[in-house]
This record gives structure tokens, sequence and C-alpha cells, in this order.
């Protein structure tokens, strides 16, 4: 019995260097998740995807320019995708990113109104005038291609709120304090009928581009590029959320 003993606990011993060890996989139970700093756009896709790729992660959703400001700061990250190549080239160019960073997706801008259209916005127009229209601050993504459409259109803004990430945009028109709001299309169908969509003319020529890379320095970098390759090779979740695919 003694004998017996001693041979189970070095079996253990060895089962549970080999899960410690060098080459152990990174996404086994107990190991640490690839930490994903991702643009709010993404919050119900990333997670889908994630889950069916058996991969563990951790996600924080912001605005593409503030996670760049939080990684740039000393966040952890292993992953970081951004929604426009604005921000991603900033990473880029501080030194933050390894390797080359990837399209993946696409998404246009709509305008939305709560149920009912209280403000009665008739369309991307001189309608928006007086009522209380919300945007994305410029530096943000959605911002930045607000500010594109309304130049094309020959249309002044006069948002009562710039916010930093779209899905606050989309909250304050949800939730009656906003009779308007530009958003991604994509957030426009996950409001369902809480919201009404109208077109603007031009948006779906120059779509916002998504992008993802691994972070310089990550902690878990097999696990980063493990989730990379989940995202990028299949977009078939990112196309039920509304997404685009990348462009040629």
């Amino acid at each position: 019995m003694k004998r017996l003993a001693v041979a189970l606990l070095t079996v253990l011993m060895v089962a549970g260097c080999s899960q410690t060890g060098d080459d152990a996989d990174p996404q086994a139970p107990g190991a640490d998740p690839v930490t994903v700093f991702a643009a709010a756009s993404l919050q119900d896709a990333f997670p889908e995807i994630s889950d069916q790729a058996g991969i563990q992660a951790s996600y924080s959703f912001d605005g593409s320019s503030g996670l760049v400001d939080q990684i740039s700061g000393g966040a952890p990250a292993d992953v970081f995708a951004s929604a426009d190549q604005r921000n991603m080239d900033k990473a880029v160019e501080l030194g933050l990113i390894e390797g080359d960073p990837q399209m993946f997706a696409t998404n246009t801008l709509v305008l939305v109104v709560p149920a009912g259209n209280p403000g009665g916005v008739t369309g991307f127009d001189s309608s928006l005038d007086g009522v209380k229209l919300v945007v994305c601050a410029e530096e943000v993504p959605c911002g930045g291609a607000t500010v594109k459409v309304a130049e094309k259109a020959g249309l002044t803004l006069n948002p009562v709120s710039e916010e930093s990430k779209v899905t606050d945009v989309l909250g304050k028109v949800t939730s009656g304090e906003a009779d308007a709001g530009i958003v991604y299309a994509t957030d426009a169908a996950a409001a369902g009928d809480e919201v009404e969509v109208i077109e603007i003319p031009g948006s779906k020529d120059e779509p916002n581009t998504y992008w993802i890379a691994v972070v310089k320095g990550a902690a878990n970098p097999e696990g980063a590029a493990r989730y990379i390759e989940a995202v990028t090779t299949d977009t078939t979740i990112l196309s039920r959320y509304g997404f685009g695919p990348p462009q040629q």
C-alpha cells in the first residue's frame, strides 16, 4: 500500500508539472485568459466568438481612442481591436503593437431615433436642427466617421452631447434622453424595436474598417494569436451582428 501511495503521488506530481510547464495549453482550464481590449461596438459579438472557439477571454470594451490611452498608460492587454484604422495606426506609432494588424470587419453609420420618432426627424438633413442630437466625440471612430458623412452631406450638426463610445450614444436614444443619435448599423440592429433607423446617404461608400493585433509585451501571446485567428478566419458571427466583411 505504501508503494502504491508513492506511485500515485508521483503520477500526480508529473501531471501537475505538465500543466504548468512551458508547453501547457494557454487555453486549458485554469490557464490565464486572453485579455482583450476592444471597441464598444464589439461587445456582443466578441464574447460569442471566444465562446464558440473555446477560448477563455476577459474583456474591456470602450471607445478605441480611450483603449489606446489605457494601453499606453500601462493597462495589461493581450489583444487590441479598434473600430478604425486611425486608432490602430496610433497604437502602432506608439510602439504598442506586436506584428502587423489585420483588418477583420467593416461597419457603417446610421441615424437612429426613439420608437415613435418624438422629435419628428425626417432624415439626415435640416430636420436635425433644434432636436436633441447625440453623437460620438470626433476622436472616437464613430465620431470621426460622423464628421466625414456630415461634411459630405454639407450638413452642420449641433449635438447636445458628444460621447466617448457609441454604446453611450445609443443608450441616450433608447432611454429617451435624445431625439436622435448617430451610431453604427450593428448597434442599431442590436437595439431592435427600441429605435427607428434612418439611412445616412453616402455612409456605405466609406465604411469604418476594424483592425486587430497582439499587444506588445502581452502576458499571453500564444492565446492572443489563437484569439485573433478565431476572429479573422470565421466571420459568421460578426456577419450575424451586422458587420460587413473586411475590404479587399
